[in-house]
């Protein structure tokens, strides 16, 4: 059962995958042409963490001794659905989702991520990219809450703050249509 907040966000939460040389876990959703990180919702009495390595093992199909947790996002995070994706008909009516991050290191074999791994799959492909490679790729309403996730986490990462736009706004990272 998703868990939809009274102002209508529904818990989820968010997966940065890292490998060792610090790149990202970057997957396409299947039959789309669309690229974001793994995320999924938080059901009802369950933790944040225990959603993550839910849906990390459904999406990705890692295990959690696959996964070493770096950090996570001190709140939540909010982002709003635009409004051709919102199900009006559907009770509670939800607009938005609301977020906890976590940061992880891959610990395991690339061989053990595997797509398939669930009766339904989310993604088809997927591909290490630059750590701040996804604000330019990703669909532009979820580029705020990117933004604002990569940024906190990215110190836990690079301490010495190389590599961090803090200068740089999502705007900066708009890609147009063509």
């Amino acid at each position: 059962m998703q868990v939809i907040d009274s102002e209508g966000y529904r818990a989820n939460v968010g997966i940065i995958l890292c490998n060792a040389h610090n790149r990202v876990f970057w997957a396409k959703r299947i039959g789309q042409r669309s690229w974001q990180f793994p995320q999924g919702g938080i059901r009802q009495e369950e933790l944040p963490e225990h959603a993550m390595f839910r849906e990390l093992t459904e999406e990705v199909g890692l295990l959690p001794e696959h996964v070493q947790i770096i950090g996570r996002t001190e709140g939540w995070l909010h982002y709003r659905l635009p409004k051709r994706l919102i199900r009006r008909d559907s009770r509670p009516t939800c607009i938005g989702q609301k977020q906890v991050w976590f940061l992880l290191r891959m610990v395991g074999d690339e061989n053990d991520v595997r797509l398939d791994s669930s009766e339904r799959p989310e993604f088809d492909h997927w591909r290490w990219v630059d750590y701040w490679y996804p604000l330019k790729a990703v669909v532009p309403f979820k580029r705020q809450v990117y933004f604002q996730a990569l940024r906190e986490l990215a110190p836990l990462l690079f301490p010495e703050g190389q590599a961090t736009p803090y200068s740089i706004t999502p705007r900066a990272y708009y890609v147009p249509k063509r």
